[in-house]
């Protein structure tokens, strides 16, 4: 299996993705169409896209926003913490159902992947001592969901100071509004915060998080395998 890496950009979209080339262009059809859903539906509900707090959808709504919704309501956020989640996971689902085995999508740190081989995803926090490690992942039948929110790095909207706030779960939309609210909780480097950010947000559905923060370290769940890796923030996607 050959596989190629594309940086695909639609308006303010930026992902990753790497698979088999002709699953790529099924990725970027899935990216517009569901992003010309959202931009639809708030136009008509504005508020869906400000509010920072668990905010209800009709059942009409687009399966993508009803899932942001609910994803927003579990981990208490907004549902627009979970819309890069949300465009990865439905952009993955689509190049698997056209036959991929083999498939990633990165969207500025938020990831899906579905994988037949080992795949090693490093951990960025911006500071040279705790960014020369990662995950290995094993060949797996399911979705991995690999989010990450960060209150130092990154343009995405956070409250608090984490470094990285790394969440892994099968619900890669839950996994990116989760991760936003551990970063959210992490305002403090000392280890009482960290164990309640921790604490409060390992709800179900999760299966493992980390958090960093200066030079602490903070865990829960089954974890993959922790490896040294050579991070090239040069290859990080970022819009």
């Amino acid at each position: 299996m050959k596989l190629e890496r594309r940086i695909l950009k639609i308006n303010e979209t930026v992902v990753t993705v790497i698979s088999e080339e002709k699953f790529i262009p099924v990725a970027q059809e899935e990216i517009f169409f569901q992003r010309s859903l959202l931009e639809d539906y708030i136009k008509n509900d504005p508020a869906f896209v400000f509010t920072l707090k668990p905010y209800p959808v009709p059942d009409d709504a687009p399966e993508i926003v009803k899932k942001m919704a609910d994803a927003g309501e579990k981990a208490g956020v907004g549902p627009i913490a979970a819309v890069a989640g949300a465009i990865a996971e439905f952009a993955l689902k689509a190049m698997l159902k056209e036959g991929a085995t083999h498939a990633i999508v990165d969207n500025g740190g938020d990831i899906a992947m579905f994988i037949s081989g080992p795949v090693i995803v490093g951990i960025y926090t911006g500071q040279d001592e705790t960014s020369h490690f990662g995950f290995k992942f094993l060949p797996s039948q399911q979705i991995i969901g690999v989010c990450t929110s960060s209150g130092t790095v990154g343009h995405s909207v956070s409250f608090g100071r984490a470094d990285a706030a790394v969440v892994i779960s099968e619900d890669v939309v839950l996994a990116d509004a989760v991760a936003t609210a551990l970063g959210n909780k992490v305002n403090g480097e000392n280890k009482k915060v960290l164990k309640e950010a921790i604490e409060s947000t390992l709800i179900p559905g999760i299966e493992a998080m980390l958090v960093i923060v200066g030079g602490l370290f903070g865990m829960a769940g089954d974890l993959p395998e922790m490896v040294v890796v050579n991070t090239n923030p040069e290859i990080i996607t970022k819009g």
